[in-house]
C-alpha cells in the first residue's frame, strides 16, 4: 500500500496522473458493482469518495469517507491520503473538474426535430419507432413540414436545433442534405446537431458511399456535430441480445471518429439499467475513453436510463435512483477525458437530474419546448418535456449552483 501510494502520488506530482491505469478492466467493474462504497447515506448525500488499499484483496477501493477511519466499515483497509491533492469529490463534479469551475451547471437553448418515427430496424427497448410493415401511429415529415417547425420559433432565441428519428428508409442521404441546407438558408447562425451513428451507417450504406464522404456531404451542407445515440452497450453479446440488427459497436466509434477528424464535435452515450452487468458498462466506457484520447472529439458523455414502457423489454424493471446516482458518479471519474458529464432531463426527470448535480453532473441539456417523444412514450415522468429559461435557471440554483446559458460546443453565452 505505501509503495502504490507513493507511486501515486508521484504520478499525480509530475502530472502523469491517469486513474484508468491503476486498475484492470475486471478490477474497474468489480468497483463499479460495490454499490455501499459508492453511494453511502449518512443523514445527508456524502461528499467525497476516498480510496482504500483493501488487504484482502489486494484491491484498491472508494468509499464514502464520512470523516472516521475506525469502526466496522474501515477496519480492513488503509486510508491512502492522496485524495485530496486530486479532487475526487462529488461535491465538486469528480476530479475532472477544477475548484473554481465545479459551481458551473451548463444548459442551452434548443429544440428537436424528429422527421419519423418509421424505423428499419427492430431494438427491443425502443418505444418509439414503428416497423415499416405497420404504420398505424405512425409519422412522416416532409422537408417542408420541418422547415416550418423551425420558422415557428423565428423570433425566440434558440442556438441548436436537433435533427434524429427513426430510420426510414426513403429518407436517405441526399434528402437531408437538402432538409440541412433549407435550414441553414433560413437560419444560418443555429447548430444542427444531427444524425445518430445508427442512422449515418445506414443513410451511407444505401448512398453507397463511405462514412467520411458521407459525413463531409452532410458538413458541406451545413450540418455541425453529431449527437451520442445508438451507442447502447458496445458489449457484442449484450448488443445482439437487445438490437442486433443496427451497426456494430466498432462501426459507431468508426463514424464518430472519422466525424472528429473532419473536425465534427459529436457526444457519447450509454443505455444502462437493463440486461448488462458492471463489467460491460467498463468496457463500454473504456472504448469512448480510448477514443477520447485519440480524437478528443466528444463534447459530453450522456448516461441514457433504461425505461421500460411500450417495449419488448418491459418485463424487466427499471433502476432506481442509487444505481443512477452510482453510474453517474462512476463515469464521472472514471471518464476523466470528457470535460462534460450530462443529465439529459427529459429522459430521467427534473428532480432526479438536480440530485446528480451533486454527483458529477455538470449539464442538463436544454430547454426542448416539447419537441422530443423519444422517451415520453417509453414511460418517463416527463410526459411534455418542456423548461422554460427560467424553471432551468431555478432548478439549478436550487442546489445552490450556478447557470451557465452554452452553445451547443459550450462556449458561453451567458451566465446567470
Amino acid at each position: 500500500a505505501k509503495n502504490k501510494l507513493h507511486e501515486l502520488k508521484n504520478d499525480y506530482k509530475n502530472k502523469n496522473f491517469d486513474i484508468k491505469n491503476y486498475f484492470n478492466i475486471d478490477e474497474w467493474a468489480r468497483l463499479f458493482a460495490l454499490t455501499d462504497m459508492l453511494v453511502t447515506y449518512h443523514g445527508t448525500v456524502p461528499k467525497s469518495v476516498k480510496f482504500y488499499y483493501n488487504v484482502n484483496t489486494g484491491l484498491f477501493e472508494p468509499i464514502i469517507y464520512d470523516g472516521h477511519k475506525s469502526g466496522s466499515n474501515y477496519q480492513n483497509f488503509i486510508f491512502l491520503d492522496f485524495v485530496n491533492s486530486i479532487n475526487l469529490d462529488y461535491d465538486k463534479c469528480g476530479f475532472a473538474c477544477t475548484h473554481a469551475e465545479w459551481f458551473k451547471v451548463f444548459f442551452n437553448k434548443n429544440i428537436h426535430i424528429e422527421p419519423t418515427n418509421i424505423c428499419v430496424f427492430d431494438c427491443k427497448f425502443c418505444a418509439y419507432s414503428i416497423k415499416v410493415s405497420k404504420k398505424e401511429d405512425a409519422w412522416e415529415l416532409s422537408i417542408d413540414e420541418m422547415v416550418d417547425k423551425l420558422k415557428a420559433y423565428e423570433n425566440k432565441d434558440i442556438t441548436e436545433v436537433h435533427l434524429v428519428g427513426g430510420v426510414h428508409p426513403k429518407m436517405g442521404l441526399h434528402y437531408f442534405i437538402e432538409l440541412i441546407k433549407k435550414i441553414k438558408n433560413i437560419r444560418p447562425s443555429i447548430h444542427v446537431k444531427a444524425f445518430t451513428a445508427v442512422e449515418l451507417e445506414y443513410m451511407c450504406r444505401k448512398a453507397k458511399v463511405s462514412y467520411k464522404e458521407g459525413l463531409q456531404m452532410l458538413k458541406d451542407a451545413g450540418q455541425d456535430s453529431l449527437p451520442g445515440g445508438g451507442a447502447e452497450i458496445f458489449d457484442t453479446e449484450i448488443r445482439n441480445e437487445i438490437c442486433a440488427d443496427k451497426c456494430n459497436s466498432e462501426t459507431w466509434l468508426e463514424i464518430h471518429g472519422t466525424a472528429h477528424n473532419l473536425g465534427m464535435p459529436s457526444n457519447a452515450t450509454i443505455l444502462y439499467g437493463h440486461i448488462e452487468k458492471p463489467i460491460h458498462i467498463v468496457d463500454h466506457l473504456d472504448r469512448l475513453r480510448n477514443l477520447q484520447d485519440k480524437t478528443g472529439g466528444f463534447n459530453t458523455f450522456i448516461p441514457l436510463k433504461y425505461r421500460n414502457g411500450n417495449n419488448q423489454m418491459s418485463h424487466i424493471n427499471e433502476v432506481g435512483i442509487i444505481e443512477d446516482i452510482r453510474l453517474y458518479a462512476f463515469s464521472r471519474i472514471y471518464m476523466d477525458n470528457f470535460n462534460h458529464l450530462k443529465a439529459y432531463w427529459p429522459m430521467i426527470g427534473r428532480n432526479t437530474t438536480q440530485s446528480l448535480l451533486a454527483f458529477g453532473v455538470d449539464d442538463i441539456d436544454g430547454t426542448i419546448d416539447d419537441t422530443t417523444k423519444i422517451y415520453s412514450m417509453a414511460g418517463a415522468e416527463e410526459q411534455n418535456p418542456a423548461m422554460s429559461t427560467e424553471d432551468i435557471i431555478k432548478l439549478i440554483k436550487g442546489v445552490g449552483r450556478t447557470p451557465i446559458e452554452r452553445d451547443t460546443v459550450y462556449n458561453t453565452i451567458k451566465e446567470y
